[in-house]
């Protein structure tokens, strides 16, 4: 009974000291928040309302007040950025790295936010030269994020293969990349005229990702420029494996390889053939005058009439309007010649490569998007649809 007694008589004090830690918590919160500066708030409703300019004039003063708190000098940092402030943002950080008793994450922080300023600021070999340092700290990771980004728009691919596989995981291979800059080096050597480092970076390139389209493309220029017709035509032929929407892309150059060894049906044919099985691809111009002119403008406008009649496209049907101008009576060709004239400038508007990951359009062909930066990722073949 003693013991019932005394649990009893513990209750009301177990609530009574909650009651106390509560009222404890409750006037460090007020004093806290009577303790934050008007500019802060003044500052946060000026980004809300997109107003960059007063928001950074509100926090600069509310850090100035506010020595003690880094988290918002690293967003008043980020924000001088943002607004291409970067001197601004280069002397904040760098007065940050003078504060006395920083420990290593908090120097790290700030020496990455200062990398980034530079890189901003176009200093890519001073922002190179901080992210070295960064690799074995608490930002290792994000610094050969940013380090790969240099290296890409510096376009010194051995740095950036590199860097990409040292950067491979389970979430993230970087096959498509590194596969990418194999190809850059073998277009450089390609262009130089040096076939063996060409065929190097290739085969690096396909180890690295089989499925490289470029690559095969790649392969199919160094055997055509050796004379190696054939094996030019096998090589691009595996586009067909890899990816068939990038036919396209190898069409004419399967054309020549054919018409340099005296096969052009047989080139016209092969055309035909993808044509047929792969209507989306951008075929109708290149088949109609292969055809116009190794077996005549009839089955030429036949072969259009057909591919058009398969998959209707505004640069399908001027050409087949095109094709029929000849047998038009004067006042139809003045007709057809208007309604061509506008089915062309439509297209020319509405045709467009873009972009998977980040829908940028463009009227050319890019490996590497302009804008969001992802490799393989622009649609190989234009279509109003997109």
């Amino acid at each position: 009974m003693e013991l019932d007694l005394w649990w009893l008589l513990l209750f009301p004090a177990f609530f009574g000291l909650g009651w106390f830690a509560a009222r404890i918590d409750m006037r460090t919160v007020l004093k806290q928040a009577k303790s934050i500066p008007d500019g802060f708030f003044q500052g946060l409703d000026a980004l809300v309302e997109d107003k960059t300019d007063v928001a950074a004039r509100s926090l600069a003063e509310v850090t100035r007040q506010q020595t003690s708190t880094p988290e918002l000098q690293y967003t008043l940092g980020k924000l001088y950025r943002k607004r291409g402030e970067n001197d601004k943002a280069i002397h904040l950080h760098q007065q940050m790295l003078e504060t006395p008793d920083l420990n290593t994450e908090q120097r790290d922080i700030i020496l990455f936010e200062l990398a980034q300023d530079f890189h901003k600021a176009g200093l890519v070999d001073r922002a190179e030269e901080i992210l070295l340092k960064l690799l074995d700290g608490h930002k290792g990771l994000l610094a050969r994020q940013q380090l790969l980004n240099i290296y890409q728009q510096d376009r010194d691919w051995h740095k950036a293969i590199s860097t990409a596989k040292e950067l491979r995981s389970d979430a993230h291979s970087f096959q498509h990349e590194v596969a990418q800059f194999y190809c850059e080096l073998a277009q450089r050597e390609l262009y130089q005229s040096h076939i063996s480092e060409a065929r190097h970076h290739v085969a690096e390139a396909i180890t690295a990702n089989r499925k490289c389209v470029r690559a095969s493309l790649i392969m199919g220029d160094i055997e055509f420029s050796a004379g190696q017709m054939e094996a030019a035509i096998s090589a691009w032929q595996e586009i067909e494996k890899q990816n068939y929407e990038y036919l396209s892309m190898a069409a004419e150059r399967l054309f020549d390889a054919y018409e340099q060894l005296d096969k052009p049906l047989e080139g016209i044919a092969l055309l035909r053939g993808y044509q047929k099985t792969f209507p989306q691809l951008e075929l109708t111009d290149l088949v109609y005058q292969k055809i116009a002119t190794y077996e005549g403008e009839e089955k030429a406008l036949e072969a259009t009439r057909e591919a058009v009649h398969a998959r209707p496209n505004l640069h399908g049907i001027y050409r087949l309007i095109e094709a029929q101008m000849d047998i038009l009576s004067p006042e139809g060709r003045l007709d057809a010649e208007v309604a061509r004239a506008l089915i062309l400038k439509h297209a020319q508007r509405l045709s467009v490569h873009r972009c998977k990951c980040c829908n940028f359009r463009s009227r050319a062909f890019f490996w590497h998007c302009p804008a969001c930066g992802e490799w393989e990722s622009f649609t190989p073949n234009r279509s109003e649809a997109q």
